[in-house]
C-alpha cells in the first residue's frame, strides 16, 4: 500500500503488542468462556472481552493525567474487573478473577505474526513497545512465539503510552535518535503520538481486533508506511 517512506531506513523497529501482534479479543473471549463454565455462571464471553478492554484507556489515564503513581496492567485490570462483571450480573470468586487477569499473559498471536517478525529480525533489531509491564511481555512473547530482541515496556518510563516519555525512552535505550526508530501499530492514536515525538511510523491493519461487528480504523494519514498486512509492511521496511 506504501505511502511516503521515512528519510532513512529504520535502525530498529518497535511494536505495539495488544491488538497489533496478538488477538486479545479472541483469546480473552476463550479465557472468559472457560472460567465462566468452570464457575457455573452465564456470561457472554465476546461481549465481556470487549467491555473489559474498553476499561483499558480510562485505567491508563489515572496514571497518565490524574497523578496516580505508576502501577502495572495486572493491577489496573484487576481493579476494573469487578465493575465489568457487575455489568453482566456476574459474581466470581478471587481465584476465578485472578485467572481472568492472568489470561492477558496468554494471548494468541495473529496468524503469521511470528514468522513475519522472524523475517524482519534478520534485517533489523526488533522490540516490543507496549503498555504491558515487563513480566507480562515476557510471558506473552514466550506464549505467542514473538521473537523480540529485547522487551521495551512503558514500565521503564514510569507512565503509559501515549505519553511522549514512553516513545523517547525507547529511542534512548536503543541508543538511537527518535527518527531512527519505527513504531509499528494497528492504532492510529498510538502512531500519531509516536510521530509527534519524532519516531517513524508504520500502520498494520487488524480488522478483526474488536471482533466481527466493529469497523476497523482507517490508516492514519501521517503514517510513513501503510501495509496491507504485516507481511506487506515487513517487505516495505526491508526493501
Amino acid at each position: 500500500m506504501g505511502r511516503m517512506r521515512p528519510k532513512e531506513s529504520p535502525q530498529a523497529v518497535v511494536f505495539d503488542v495488544f491488538g497489533t501482534l496478538v488477538d486479545w479479543y479472541g483469546s480473552m473471549s476463550a479465557h472468559a468462556r472457560r472460567v465462566a463454565e468452570r464457575a457455573g455462571v452465564e456470561l457472554d464471553p465476546d461481549a465481556f472481552a470487549t467491555a473489559w478492554r474498553r476499561q483499558y484507556h480510562p485505567s491508563l489515564q489515572t496514571v497518565i493525567s490524574q497523578g496516580r503513581p505508576w502501577c502495572d496492567l495486572d493491577r489496573l485490570q484487576a481493579e476494573s474487573l469487578p465493575s465489568v462483571l457487575a455489568e453482566f450480573g456476574v459474581t466470581l470468586g478471587a481465584e476465578d478473577r485472578a485467572e481472568l487477569v492472568a489470561g492477558w499473559h496468554r494471548l494468541d498471536a495473529w496468524p503469521g505474526t511470528p514468522e513475519a517478525l522472524h523475517r524482519l529480525r534478520a534485517h533489523v533489531p526488533i522490540a516490543s513497545l507496549s503498555n504491558g509491564h515487563v513480566r507480562l511481555l515476557l510471558d506473552l512473547s514466550r506464549y505467542a512465539g514473538l521473537p523480540f530482541d529485547t522487551l521495551l515496556s512503558a514500565e521503564l518510563a514510569g507512565t503509559y503510552k501515549p505519553d511522549p516519555a514512553v516513545y523517547l525512552m525507547a529511542a534512548r535505550l536503543l541508543g538511537l535518535e527518535p527518527g531512527q526508530v519505527m513504531l509499528v501499530a494497528a492504532h492510529p492514536a498510538d502512531l500519531a503520538a509516536a510521530k509527534r515525538t519524532g519516531l517513524a511510523t508504520g500502520f498494520v491493519p487488524r480488522p478483526a481486533e474488536w471482533g466481527p461487528d466493529t469497523a476497523p480504523p482507517s490508516p492514519p494519514p501521517e503514517a510513513d508506511l501503510v501495509g496491507t498486512d504485516l507481511d506487506d509492511l515487513v517487505i516495505q521496511i526491508t526493501t
